[in-house]
């Protein structure tokens, strides 16, 4: 998860929400991936989205069998669709995300009796960490949106 949140650490730098992900199998780092769908003007660029291609790249199959996904926080809808795809082992998180996230916060998604595959859940790994990072990066961007306010006020 450590790895996961200096992953997280890029996408702040760039200014994207500091979500980071790193795929490891058979003890060994195979995927790394962090939010950038800003910068990459990818609506599908989310940090778990990014750390399977890497990993699917790195042993050259789409199917990530065996391997466990760490992310810094509660996966959404759309990525909770992609670990299943790749067939992610466990999924391990940090925070959760009460708005987006689907795992625990709202539709418990893989406990949904449809999927053909089952994907085993830990959460709260570093959570306190990772809320951290968020919560700094937010109280930043709150902060720039109040700067621009008041450099547009004082332009008029």
């Amino acid at each position: 998860m450590a790895q996961a949140l200096q992953e997280a650490k890029k996408a702040y730098a760039l200014a994207e929400v500091p979500v980071g992900a790193v795929v490891v199998l058979d003890g060994e780092v195979i995927g790394r991936g962090f939010n950038q769908p800003i910068t990459g003007h990818d609506p599908c660029a989310h940090a778990e989205v990014m750390a399977l291609r890497d990993a699917a790249h790195h042993i050259k199959n789409y199917r990530l069998l065996d391997a466990d996904l760490y992310v810094t926080v509660e996966p959404c809808t759309m990525c909770s669709g992609a670990i299943v795809h790749a067939r992610i082992k466990r999924l391990i998180f940090a925070a959760l995300e009460p708005k987006a996230g689907v795992v625990c916060s709202q539709m418990k998604v893989f406990e949904q009796g449809y999927f053909n595959h089952e994907v085993a859940v830990v959460s709260g790994v570093l959570a306190q960490e990772s809320s951290e990072l968020m919560q700094d990066f937010f109280k930043m961007r709150r902060a720039q949106k109040k700067q621009l306010k008041l450099q547009a006020r004082a332009q008029k």
